[in-house]
């Protein structure tokens, strides 16, 4: 090796190590919200969605609370809640792409619009009010693997779910750290 090339390889390990230091997890003890973002976050109770029962949506609304709530707690014990988050839940199904021979859809979107609203309970007033959604595919085979479609849109309702819970959540760590 010649020494410029040396040389080089030093700065950048030099630079390297003088921001190793600059780095901090949002959701570790030395975060900018640190411990306290972990309890406000915990101390968010998450209503139950309100849909028809029985409903395909009602399924998703509970994988939506469920998720939410785990990601929120993080599987511990919720401690007295000071935030209620409500959402409202409606789906979309579209279909992509369909077969020319038997007019049935093949692969289809599946989506969900959520709105929701974080509301004080000691003053009860509304501190976030947002939107978000989600849109995945999903295939649906013929007419003889007609499990196998019901169970790709199931596996497309929970994914969909999950992207839910994860954007809400986003969205409320955003207002512990920075308060708006």
């Amino acid at each position: 090796m010649s020494w410029p090339r040396i040389a080089r390889l030093a700065a950048v390990f030099a630079l390297a190590g003088l921001t190793a230091g600059c780095f901090q997890p949002l959701y570790g003890d030395h975060s900018p919200g640190g411990p306290a973002l972990i309890d406000k976050l915990a101390g968010v109770e998450v209503a139950p969605i309100d849909a028809p029962n029985g409903s395909r949506i009602a399924r998703v609304g509970v994988e939506v609370r469920d998720q939410l709530i785990y990601q929120l707690t993080g599987g511990t014990y919720a401690p007295t809640p000071a935030y209620r988050l409500t959402i409202n839940l409606s789906p979309i199904q579209q279909q992509v792409i369909v077969d020319v021979t038997s007019a049935r859809p093949e692969i289809q979107n599946y989506g969900i619009d959520a709105t929701y609203t974080l509301t004080d309970i000691t003053t009860g007033k509304s501190v976030i009010t947002g939107r978000t959604f989600s849109r995945v595919s999903f295939d649906a085979p013929g007419q003889e693997q007609r499990f196998a479609a019901a169970r790709g849109q199931r596996d497309a309702e929970d994914r969909a779910a999950k992207v839910i819970a994860e954007n809400i959540r986003s969205r409320l760590t955003s207002f512990f750290v920075t308060g708006s």
